[in-house]
């Protein structure tokens, strides 16, 4: 794999964990000290952080010029899959088998990232890659996405 696709990576792992840590915590809030039913506290910890990780990954790792409305359009697809998917798992394995409900939500986060970031990479973004005023600005002044000249 090329350096630029390496670094791609691992920017997306960070902003993933961010996301991760935002949606543990909004699940927590919602889950332990507002009382909501398990599931409504999965789905809305879920949205808080698609919308967070989408936001920046659009800017910082794919850094594409992709219209807003297009890319978020295309992750919403994944999500109509994913979502259900993953609350039907979320369900079955912490409110019909019992394990604990922040392992279930760890599987599903650890799912989702290498889920979405494959869909995001060569889906998403597939032709709109470091298409941004940042990438611009870095072709025009001779350096690569990995700042090599």
């Amino acid at each position: 794999m090329e350096k630029k696709e390496w670094l791609r990576s691992l920017k997306f792992l960070l902003f993933s964990c961010s996301a991760g840590l935002l949606q543990i915590g909004s699940f927590t809030l919602f889950n332990e000290l507002l009382h909501f039913p398990y599931w409504v506290s999965y789905l809305l910890a879920l949205v808080i952080s698609v919308i967070w990780n989408f936001t920046f990954n659009r800017k910082y790792t794919f850094r594409s010029t992709e219209k807003v409305g297009r890319a978020m359009s295309l992750v919403f697809a994944y999500y109509l899959v994913f979502t259900p998917l993953s609350t039907l798992l979320e369900h079955q394995l912490a409110d019909v088998m019992g394990w604990n409900e922040y392992l279930v939500t760890a599987i599903n986060m650890v799912l989702n990232f290498v889920t979405e970031f494959l869909y995001q990479r060569f889906v998403v973004y597939r032709n709109s890659l470091d298409t941004n005023a940042a990438a611009q600005k870095e072709r025009e002044a001779g350096q690569g996405f990995d700042g090599d000249a």
